[in-house]
């Protein structure tokens, strides 16, 4: 009512006092009326703001988007996702355009697991030189490819080299050589090289199984039908070099790597060994070829495989439900201590190498998906707050598909992979339906039709948090540095730093209006810069102020000060 009173008012007022233009002075008036009837979104206000340029750096500090195949996108109604449904949605990741405000802004894509495999996941890969062919064929890839680097998308694919599948035809002819062999007598590699390949013995140790028919046991860590490969074997190293000149030469920027510290689990020496040796033979064929590693554990553990020269792992002690983030999103810790945690993170790093890509993610498909993380009054804003601390990182970022929509999925790994939520309507072009043994999963948040027209969702706000990344790189690439002075158990403010420029970060993680006095902070080398408004980030309709050294942030807002 007040908009509709304020709105008589204005056309009133440009009525008694116009111009004397005739149509122009009405057509005025209609207009002023017409934003005055404008609805505040998030959205509106964030964009007054957020008007810088994009300015990305083609290096290998990017911004992942990660796509489980199986359920993104269906070109040909099946139901299960595949290449061609993905480069259809292409646009939608980033449509190469920084003029449009209609794409995510990523620019890489982690495609998990494409090659053949007898499960719906397909880490049990029966063919390391093929697509599986319910996601396509080799030229629908060669064509994803080619149409992601129009787009300056960088494409990286899972490799899993811990274990193969065991209908892989290393693993059956291995077994069937063991089953014809006398009994007692050893096996001989010159007569089946294959029996190296894989982790063999007389004796049941721990995650070995019995291979049927015999008296042999073969390691398989994660599952009877995933047989550990023998990574120390220089005819499976040499197989791998084979694998990765294939992908290379297709056209891959570089490669997730699956499981590391498992390649022989309990050793991270060993496993150090191994990447280090991966490492120098990729980036032998492709000096900037990308690589990140999964090392599912802990900081200081994780740490330690930096030194073995590879660009990323992923940065497990921030993800989760118990991460850094969702401790400091949901007020179980102070926000300060996201700001902490930076400054550990890259101190614990930078130990083991000097130059390190940090891989910052906050979910992915092992893990519940982070919208079920909060409930209550602010659980829509927390799980705003959330993504923009993890898309904030410095380092090469990650987001699962359908994070951004604030999709949710927990319990067991089917729930976690759910088709992405383009549609209520599960007959919709394009929609999958999703691993056959997945529950049904009663989403929180509409889908993309309805988010993408509403200011005030979930995917309004990280389709901006990525605008600011792109913006600035400062953001993925900078030093940081906590503002102790100014950090408490509500507000957290960092300075980054890159070559010769600053920006700082401020996160209101309470629910308040904060206000701070800036007054003691320096803001550059010779304190003649006068700061100003960078960008902001919104969950919801109050707008951030700075005025007179003074910045007023609403409640679960983040603001950029350059």
């Amino acid at each position: 009512m007040k908009k509709r009173i304020l709105s008589l008012l204005l056309a009133g007022m440009l009525l008694v006092y116009g111009t004397g233009c005739g149509n122009g002075a009405a057509e005025e008036t209609e207009s002023s009326a017409a934003k005055a009837e404008e609805k505040v979104t998030a959205l509106s206000l964030m964009q007054e703001i957020n008007t810088g340029a994009e300015n990305i750096i083609d290096d290998n500090y990017r911004t992942w988007y990660e796509v489980f195949v199986y359920s993104f996108a269906d070109s040909n109604g099946d139901g299960i996702g595949d290449l061609p449904g993905l480069i259809e949605k292409l646009d939608y990741i980033n449509d190469k355009d920084p003029g449009t405000s209609a794409d995510l802004g990523c620019n890489g894509i982690w495609l998990m697991p494409i090659m053949p495999s007898t499960t719906y996941h397909k880490y049990d890969v029966t063919d390391y030189l093929a697509i599986d062919p319910e996601y396509g064929t080799m030229e629908d890839f060669e064509q994803l490819i080619s149409e992601c680097h129009k787009r300056g998308i960088h494409v990286i694919i899972d490799l899993v080299m811990n274990h193969s599948s065991s209908q892989h035809s290393w693993f059956l002819a291995a077994a069937e050589y063991l089953k014809g062999l006398s009994e007692g007598a050893e096996p001989d590699v010159t007569e089946c090289p294959y029996v190296d390949y894989y982790n063999f013995s007389r004796e049941k140790k721990g995650g070995y199984c019995q291979l049927p028919g015999t008296d042999w046991y073969y390691e398989a860590q994660f599952w009877s039908e995933m047989p550990d490969l023998n990574l120390g074997s220089e005819a499976v190293r040499q197989e791998f070099a084979e694998i990765v000149d294939f992908w290379l030469n297709l056209g891959v920027d570089g490669f997730r790597l699956d499981a590391a510290k498992e390649y022989y689990s309990g050793s991270v020496d060993a496993n150090v060994e191994v990447l280090s040796w991966f490492n120098t033979m990729v980036k032998e064929k492709k000096e900037d070829a990308y690589i990140v590693a999964e090392v599912w554990n802990d900081l200081p553990t994780y740490a330690k495989y930096y030194a073995s020269g590879i660009d990323s792992c992923f940065d497990f002690s921030f993800a989760d439900s118990d991460g850094v983030i969702a401790d400091a999103a949901s007020g179980r810790s102070d926000a300060s201590s996201y700001g902490k945690a930076l400054v550990n993170l890259q101190e614990a790093l930078g130990s083991y190498s000097d130059s390190y890509i940090d891989a910052p993610f906050y979910t992915n498909h092992d893990m519940a998906r982070s919208a079920g993380y909060y409930s209550g009054d602010y659980s829509e804003n927390q799980t705003k707050m959330a993504e923009a601390m993890n898309l904030l990182m410095s380092g090469s970022t990650f987001l699962y598909y359908g994070e951004e929509l604030g999709m949710k999925g927990s319990g067991k790994d089917e729930n976690k992979r759910a088709p992405m939520y383009w549609s209520s309507d599960a007959t919709s072009e394009g929609m999958c339906k999703g691993p056959a043994d997945m529950d049904a999963v009663k989403m929180k948040y509409g889908p993309l039709k309805e988010q993408e027209s509403d200011g005030d969702s979930v995917y309004s706000f990280v389709r901006e948090v990525i605008r600011i990344r792109n913006s600035y790189p400062e953001i993925a690439r900078g030093t940081v540095a906590l503002e102790e002075s100014l950090s408490d158990e509500n507000v957290c403010m960092i300075r980054k730093t890159y070559e010769d420029s600053e920006i700082w970060l401020v996160f209101n993680l309470s629910a308040e209006m904060q206000t701070l006095n800036l007054s003691g902070v320096t803001f550059s080398n010779d304190g003649t810069k006068d700061v100003e408004l960078g960008g902001v980030l919104l969950t919801g309709t109050e707008p951030a102020v700075l005025a007179d050294k003074t910045l007023t942030l609403p409640g679960y807002s983040v603001v950029i000060l350059k």
